[in-house]
């Protein structure tokens, strides 16, 4: 609950702009603090509300001091579970960067640390989606000659997932759009640049519509759609553990799963 004493920080939503958050606190000496991201920030008739611009030398100040008081994987449970988008989930990174930042060893085994297991267990979730969209992105071939995958990942992974996709399909363009966030990631054959997309209202992102895809690609979803059901055998079929690696909520964006 929020009180007199004390301070609410509202950023922007990046990740810099949440490092500049915890710059301020330590620039400021805030004892008592909050940090929420623009529209979700809490009204009180107590605590002073303040915007913080981002800044990325404060922010870059601030993560080369996590780096020294923290290992690798430290740094990446951080970003993981700043990408995860939970509610509060700035508060406590507040507080697990305030615990390394004064802890004379580093913190990345003390589970007996509250802050510490929960950041860690959302870094995992994280984690797991991120593997999930490499393996379950389907990208189908557009008329404009470029290859389009849409998702709707729990967390917001696109940062994450651009250098496999980069690496793996390095002589294609190819674009991947977070329906969920309204913003996507475009690989030009040179480098990887975020875009934001106006789609037609007619648009549905689970069919491979003629009006927007190549001929050819229709041809390959009729031609997969066939292999994959030639290959599915009945007696055999184990839906439990089939929904366990693949679960129900990604099967609409994938070709073999759409009727």
């Amino acid at each position: 609950m929020i009180k007199l004493q004390d301070s609410i920080l509202v950023y922007d939503g990046s990740f810099d702009g949440f490092l500049t958050c915890v710059f301020e606190v330590y620039e400021l000496k805030l004892k008592q603090v909050f940090i929420y991201r623009e529209g979700l920030a809490q009204e009180s008739l107590f605590g002073s509300s303040k915007e913080v611009i981002t800044d990325p030398i404060k922010a870059d100040r601030v993560w080369k001091g996590i780096s020294k008081k923290t290992s690798a994987t430290g740094k990446t449970r951080i970003y993981y579970a700043f990408l995860s988008e939970k509610a509060e989930v700035e508060n406590l990174l507040l507080r697990y960067i305030q615990y390394a930042l004064r802890s004379e060893i580093q913190i990345d085994s003390d589970f007996a640390n509250e802050d510490v297991l929960k950041v860690t267990q959302i870094a995992k979730s994280v984690g797991r989606e991120k593997h999930r969209m490499e393996a379950f992105v389907r990208f189908r071939l557009t008329k404009d000659e470029f290859y389009f995958a849409t998702i709707e990942p729990d967390f917001n992974v696109l940062p994450l997932i651009s250098k496999h996709f980069k690496r793996r399909y390095a002589d294609q363009k190819w674009i991947i759009y977070d329906l969920k966030r309204h913003y996507g990631i475009f690989y030009d054959l040179e480098k990887v640049d975020i875009i934001h997309l106006t789609l037609p209202e007619n648009f549905n992102a689970t069919q491979s519509s003629s009006e927007f895809f190549a001929d050819e690609e229709l041809e390959f979803q009729t031609l997969w759609q066939d292999y994959f059901k030639s290959t599915n055998i009945p007696s055999r079929k184990n839906m439990k553990l089939h929904i366990q690696h693949v679960p129900k909520r990604y099967w609409k964006y994938l070709s073999e799963k759409i009727e």
